[in-house]
Formats: C-alpha cells, structure tokens, sequence
C-alpha cells in the first residue's frame, strides 16, 4: 500500500479520496528529529509551510529508499531543498493554482483595512473608544496607483481585482513583462516603488530584504505597503523606522521574518494591518489544494 505522510495536515475531502483508492493517509506533525525517522516509512510527504524538509531530512528518506515524492500545498518551495531532493531521485512538486486568489483577496482586503482604519478602529471601539475624528482622514482606493513587486499568478490576481476598484496597476517582475493582452502595464522597480501609493508584494523568498532603507526612501511619502508573499522580503527594521517617520502611512503583513513573529516592535505597532499567515486559508482554496495533491499522487502512482 502506498503511504501518504501529511504532516501538516490535509482538506480532508481529499483524504477521503485518497483513502477510497486504496492509498494510507497519516495526518502527523513531525519534530525534525522524529520526521527524519518517520519519513523512512512513507513513499509521499505532504508540507504547507510548517515542515521544513531539509538535507537531514532528505538523506534519511533516501536511506529508507522508499520515497519518492514531496508536494508543497501551496506555492512557494522556500522551505523543501528542491534541488537536492531532486539529486537524490525525489521529486518535489508544489500546487501553483490553487491558492491564487485567497491569497490575493486577503492582499485587497488588507488595502481597505489600511485605507479606512479598520484594522485600528476595531481594536480601540473594542477598547470603549470613539475615535471618529482621528480616522477622518481615511482614503478610497479608486483613482490610486499600486505597483507590484512580482506579478505572478498571484501578482496578476491582485492587480485584476484593483483594476475593477478602479485602481491603476503598474507592476515590476525579475521575469520581465507579461503577454501583450494583460491588461497592467509593466514598469521599472524605481517607478513602481517611487509612483505607487500602494504597493504589494509577490515574490520568491530571497537570501535578503528586496524592500529596505534605501527602497523605502524611494516611495512615495505616505505609501502603503502590503506583504502576503514571503517573511523577509521586507526589512522588519527599516519598515518600522519608516512607519514611525511618517514615510510609510501604513503596512499590512501576513508574513514574517521569524513565526510566530517575536519582534514585539512590529507586532504591537499601532500603523501595522497583522494576520497570522492566512494567505491560502479560505474552505475553497484548501479543497483545491487537496484536489491538485490527490491529482499529482494518483498521477505518479496510479488510482
């Protein structure tokens, strides 16, 4: 029989699925440690971004020679050692298209938070405060211009949905500039960073911040800024410093350097839109997610 490791959890319409075509399912988070062992056992392993799955992790799977497959739930890879498991006959595989749009609707939903003061108002009303004059100054999306950093699919998600708030989108893309009928319009990173009045990442993880000091003193004053890609893209310390000079109106973040975030700073800012890394936590994106992860093990092993 084959043995499906899911050790940060699955949809469980496709455990179900999985289970009636004869495959073992086990729903178990490991310690590094302890995963290297279990991991022996099975022929898939299943990650979202809980499980790290390392060198270590890797050698021990293969002195079990039994699997064979790793899938990311989700987009990013940053946290498999792609390139080596491949080296070593595992192959890794991820599910691109199922988590596009919650993770960009969260994007969008954090653009409106900042720009009516939501996210603060909710938190002094709930504190027996009528704040109303203070959040007077609050903004309206349409006529605004965001710039994304990476326009992938998720990239191109946000920017359809701004297009219909009536936003202009100009975007930068290490790839360079989409098809000709895509409706955003492709710029240089300064332009995005010094023309937007909100901007909102979407990139790969990096070795080192994209968004630092020398970034921020290009934008525009009172840009707001939005990270649902990846922790460390923006510089946790430069944010703040530019939160506090006025240079950043606000920012919204999803992700963090370090989670569950420490930086006491940052999560207790009184300019910072916070979620605990939600981006393709909705019902619909993680029954996608299970129904892509049953197509790739069925397809490699058969039903």
């Amino acid at each position: 029989m084959t043995r499906v490791l899911a050790s940060d959890g699955m949809d469980k319409s496709a455990v179900a699925k999985l289970t009636e075509s004869g495959y073992e399912v086990v729903q178990q988070f490991y310690e590094p440690d302890e995963l290297a062992k279990q991991v022996k056992e099975f022929d898939v392993l299943v990650v979202r971004s809980a499980t790290k799955v390392r060198q270590p992790i890797i050698d021990a799977a293969v002195e079990g020679g039994r699997l064979k497959l790793i899938i990311r739930g989700g987009v990013g890879v940053d946290n498999i050692d792609v390139e080596y498991a491949k080296s070593k006959g595992i192959d890794v595989t991820n599910t691109p298209n199922a988590s596009s749009d919650a993770v960009a609707e969260l994007a969008i939903g954090h653009m409106f938070s900042l720009a009516r003061f939501i996210y603060i108002a909710n938190v002094t009303m709930r504190e027996g405060k009528w704040e109303k004059k203070q959040y007077a100054g609050g903004i309206e999306l349409a006529g605004k211009t965001l710039g994304l950093i990476g326009c992938g699919r998720i990239g191109r998600s946000v920017g359809k949905k701004a297009l219909a708030l009536g936003m202009d989108v100009i975007y930068t893309d290490p790839l360079g500039p989409l098809p000709e009928n895509e409706p955003l319009r492709c710029v240089s990173s300064d332009e995005v960073l010094s023309k937007s009045d909100f901007i909102s990442l979407h990139v790969p993880k990096s070795d080192k911040p994209i968004v630092d000091k020398a970034e921020f003193a290009k934008m525009k004053d009172g840009v707001y800024v939005v990270n649902t890609a990846r922790g460390g893209l923006v510089a946790e310390d430069a944010l703040i410093e530019a939160l506090d000079s006025g240079k950043v109106a606000a920012a919204a973040i999803d992700v963090y350097a370090e989670e569950p975030s420490k930086n006491e700073k940052l999560y207790t800012h009184p300019k910072i839109s916070l979620t605990p890394h939600i981006g393709a936590s909705t019902k619909e994106a993680q029954q996608r997610i299970g129904s892509e992860i049953v197509s790739i093990i069925t397809d490699t092993f058969g039903k």
